[in-house]
């Protein structure tokens, strides 16, 4: 690993540890460097902080994309690599719970990844189509990721700084009930569903779009 790669991840351990107070010195001293090669490498915090955004949003995509496109067998053992990903996904909840202009931006580019993993498993015959696929992926990145801050909430002896621990007890408290969900659905019949498409416009793309209902 290059400095620069050893510093930038450095940084992503420290930021999910303790979050995005962590001092330049605590990351330097992490990867066994002097402060001043931060300085020589990324100028500043928020620099090192962007490449950092940066750097977890691949390997998200490079989690999420590979979990997508795995056989179920597979994709569920990804379950024993949870310590490896844990700092990614502590870093994400950070991000997303300090909120703000770069964890707004942060969520965003989650749900534009997200939109391109769920055409892909469409694509594949593994997920059914959507009427608006934009929203659907909003909706799922959104409700996931604040399911998950309200867990933390109703869960306050979990330590985000200990990672290993805080990602285990999450995954174990979602897992289920959220497969079982997207896997069997929770209403008995679709009356709901037609009772709703009866009072909004053709879904985006279709070429006679109809007014809402009256």
């Amino acid at each position: 690993m290059t400095t620069r790669t050893r510093l930038r991840d450095a940084a992503i351990e420290c930021f999910a540890l303790g979050g995005f107070e962590a001092s330049v010195r605590q990351i330097s001293a992490r990867a066994g460097v002097s402060p001043g090669l931060v300085r020589h490498h990324f100028g500043t915090k928020e620099l090192l902080r962007a490449e950092c955004d940066d750097e977890v949003l691949r390997r998200f995509r490079e989690i999420k994309g590979g979990g997508i496109r795995m056989p179920p067998g597979e994709a569920i053992r990804m379950f024993s690599q949870l310590d490896e990903f844990a700092p990614t996904f502590v870093y994400i909840l950070r991000s997303v719970r300090d909120g703000g202009e770069v964890g707004r931006a942060f969520v965003e580019h989650m749900i534009a990844d997200a939109e391109v993993f769920t055409e892909e498993a469409v694509k594949a015959g593994t997920l059914k189509p959507s009427r608006d696929p934009a929203a659907r992926a909003r909706y799922l990145v959104t409700s996931s990721l604040g399911g998950l801050l309200v867990q933390l909430t109703l869960m306050p002896d979990i330590d985000l700084a200990d990672i290993g621990t805080a990602i285990h007890r999450l995954t174990e408290s979602i897992a289920l009930p959220s497969l079982e969900l997207f896997t069997e659905g929770i209403l008995v019949d679709r009356s709901m569903l037609d009772e709703y498409l009866m009072y909004v416009p053709d879904p985006p793309g279709t070429t006679d779009a109809t007014p809402p209902h009256p």
